[in-house]
């Protein structure tokens, strides 16, 4: 793939396939395997779907230029990494961080990045190694909570959580991942549920939703 998808609904929807078929056959990776810790099952009943209120979310911002993302800080959950860009495996399937490194998150390179109109697209290890990931606490995150993406311009993209999701895979593709957005948008994805250890997959997947609020 030559060319970078710059939030077009044709684009995002062939992304959406290329991430439902690497979460769903990475899970194995994701999960760093059965010796890994496995989250619980999922808590239906506190509310795996959370919506900001307007004064939650904060107030949308004009997009930023394009400029590549260098780290992401996410205060509440205490999840600090670097971003590695990641791009498309020669089957189609999106790479994802090393799973020997489980605390490395990563940028989908041919999304918009953090700041420019449309969905960027962070990606992160749950489990892995044997080892808590970058994303072990994605699911606490709720609508109002700050995300920070340090850019290579020396600006810094701050988002409000809108929306924290737990899909199952098989609905991976109906949750609006990539759908096109009116503003700068980020996306935030891990696996989650529990851990199936005789498929070696997580059941589901957490998504986080947020959008620019200061950049």
């Amino acid at each position: 793939m030559s060319k970078r998808i710059l939030g077009r609904r044709g684009g995002l929807l062939a992304l959406a396939g290329a991430l439902v078929a690497v979460l769903a056959t990475l899970a194995f990776v994701f999960g760093g395997g059965p010796g890994a810790p496995a989250a619980g099952p999922p808590d239906r009943s506190s509310g795996a779907l959370q919506v900001a209120s307007p004064e939650q979310a904060g107030n949308a911002v004009a997009a930023m230029p394009r400029s590549d993302p260098v780290s992401l800080d996410i205060p509440k959950i205490d999840a600090h990494s670097s971003l590695i860009p990641l791009g498309l495996n020669a089957d189609n399937t999106v790479e994802v961080p090393p799973v020997k490194t489980p605390l490395q998150a990563g940028w989908y390179k041919y999304a918009p990045t953090p700041g420019e109109v449309g969905p960027a697209v962070i990606l992160g290890h749950v489990d892995g190694n044997k080892q808590k990931g970058i994303f072990y606490r994605l699911k606490e995150l709720a609508p109002g909570d700050r995300v920070s993406v340090a850019r290579k311009d020396g600006t810094t993209a701050v988002f409000a959580v809108t929306k924290v999701d737990q899909v199952p895979k098989d609905r991976f593709e109906k949750a609006g991942v990539y759908d096109d957005t009116p503003g700068p948008e980020l996306r935030l994805i891990t696996c989650g549920g529990y851990f199936d250890r005789t498929a070696h997959n997580y059941v589901d997947n957490i998504i986080v939703y947020a959008r620019l609020i200061q950049g």
